[in-house]
This record gives structure tokens, C-alpha cells and sequence, in this order.
């Protein structure tokens, strides 16, 4: 009996331990084919409505197709927010979030600038206070920059104005003091994590929130994806009408950028700023 008790034991931490593994597997599937930058909930990609509080996630790519969204476009249009492009037209909308400067970003720019492609610099503060050269050249070269907050918090646990409107206008007045211009109102919610609080502040401050409709995996500095990666998901997972998030932190996209673009342009697309998207 004792001896039977303890096989049972054996194959009951066996079956767990598979279990679990299946489980693990499962878990990153999901974190790979319902994509949303820097974590997030997939089991609510599809829903339709705005919660009180939500990380953006999406889930449904391939072959072509607009992926789903954690709320339907149409009621993201009512706070004037945005995650992709309507009608079947093929095109991009490029956007870039810089929360650091290390290296890459002048490689980006170099490669939209020899496609003729606009973008959208979502940056925080810190990228403003040591980037500066930068960000003059962004403005200078014809490409939009939008506002990421100062300090990349959690924005869906700020629920009053006062400290919401701190982090955006100081971006704000940082942007203007390094180039003379008034920065576009554009937001995007830090980590994708945002509220319907958020979504009616940043609309009675002016702004416009851009969320995504194709990502991938490239923000961790010791775990960049390969070129080829790269180049299979961003390919793969291309849509029309699709705002495309990419990090300027990433290693890789510094060195694909080019080839990247130039494919998409093999395959019919054209590059279009977010303002065609909303005007």
C-alpha cells in the first residue's frame, strides 16, 4: 500500500509538472499572437466596450487582416482615439515610442527620410532633456511629435485632471522650449495602459489618443529579436490602414528599418501621417 501511495504521488507531480509546462507554452503563445507592448490582459481582446481601466492589447493578425481590438474602433472614435485605419487602402501610419536615446534613432531617421516616410515620436521627458539635437531634427525633417507623457507612469491610476494635465503640458512646454514649435497633441498611454477617464481627460485637453494595430516584441535591450524575426512579423502581420508601433530603443529596428520599409513598398503599401488618419 505504501509503495502504491508513492507511485501514485510520482504520477500525480508528473502529470502537474506537464501541466504546467503546456500551461507556460500556452501563456506565450498568447504573449506572441496577442501582442501588447510591455505586458498587458489578452483575455479581454475583443470586447466590446471601454472598462474603467485596460491595458491595449489586440489578438486576430495574419494573412492581410486587421487584428481585433480590446475596444472596437468605433467606440475608441468617441473619446477621438484611434488603433487603426478604416477602408482597405494600403497604408501605414509609422510610429515610433522613445522613451531613452541609445543609439538608434538617427539610423530611423536616416531610413525615412530616404522613403519619403513620415512618422510619429511618441517621447517623455527624459528623452526631451538628453535628446534634444534630435528631437529638432524630427521636427525639422517634416515628422510629427506626440506625447508620451513626462515621466512614462501608469496613467490609468491618475484620475484626477490636475496631475493628468502636469504630465502632458510638461512635455509640452519642453518640446517648445527645444524647437520653437508647439508640440501636436497626439497621445499615447504609457505601456498601452489607459482608463475611460483617461480617454475623456486627454479629449477635453485636446488631444488625440493613438493606441496600435501591429507590434512585436522589441523593447528588452538584452533580448533583441533577430533580423529575420523581425522582418517575418512585420511582414507577416502587415494590414492596411495599420498604425504601426515600434520602439527607437530597439537595436533591430535601427538596422532593418530600411529594408523593412522597402518592402512594404514592394508589397503596395504607402506611408501616411497620423493627421491623413484624422483629418
Amino acid at each position: 500500500m505504501h509503495v502504491l501511495n508513492k507511485y501514485k504521488k510520482t504520477v500525480f507531480v508528473v502529470l502537474l509538472l506537464c501541466a504546467m509546462f503546456f500551461a507556460g507554452r500556452g501563456v506565450g503563445y498568447l504573449a506572441e499572437n496577442f501582442i501588447l507592448p510591455n505586458g498587458g490582459d489578452v483575455n479581454s481582446v475583443g470586447s466590446s466596450h471601454i472598462s474603467a481601466s485596460e491595458n491595449w492589447g489586440l489578438g486576430g493578425y495574419g494573412d492581410g487582416v486587421k487584428p481585433t481590438g480590446i475596444a472596437p474602433a468605433e467606440e475608441l472614435k468617441k473619446y477621438d482615439a484611434y488603433y487603426v485605419g478604416d477602408g482597405d487602402e494600403k497604408v501605414i501610419y509609422l510610429t515610433f515610442d522613445a522613451g531613452y536615446e541609445n543609439g538608434n534613432t538617427e539610423a530611423i531617421l536616416d531610413a525615412l527620410k530616404k522613403h519619403n516616410a513620415p512618422a510619429t515620436f511618441f517621447v517623455v521627458g527624459h528623452y526631451l532633456e538628453s535628446a534634444p539635437d534630435l528631437v529638432k531634427r524630427m521636427a525639422e525633417e517634416g515628422h510629427c511629435v506626440g506625447n508620451h507623457t513626462y515621466h512614462h507612469p501608469d496613467m490609468s491610476q491618475i484620475s484626477d485632471m490636475a496631475s493628468f494635465r502636469k504630465e502632458m503640458e510638461d512635455v509640452e512646454n519642453l518640446f517648445s522650449q527645444i524647437t520653437g514649435k508647439e508640440l501636436t497633441k497626439y497621445y499615447r498611454p504609457p505601456q498601452g495602459k489607459y482608463s475611460t477617464e483617461n480617454l475623456k481627460m486627454a479629449k477635453e485637453l485636446g488631444y488625440r489618443t493613438f493606441f496600435w494595430s501591429l507590434a512585436y516584441v522589441d523593447w528588452y535591450q538584452d533580448k533583441q529579436p533577430s533580423r529575420e524575426e523581425a522582418m517575418e512579423k512585420l511582414t507577416g502581420r502587415i494590414h492596411p490602414g495599420a498604425i504601426v508601433l515600434l520602439h527607437s530603443t530597439s537595436k533591430t529596428n535601427g538596422e532593418v528599418l530600411d529594408e523593412l520599409l522597402g518592402k512594404w513598398e514592394e508589397m503596395g503599401y504607402q506611408f501616411r501621417a497620423l493627421s491623413d488618419l484624422v483629418d
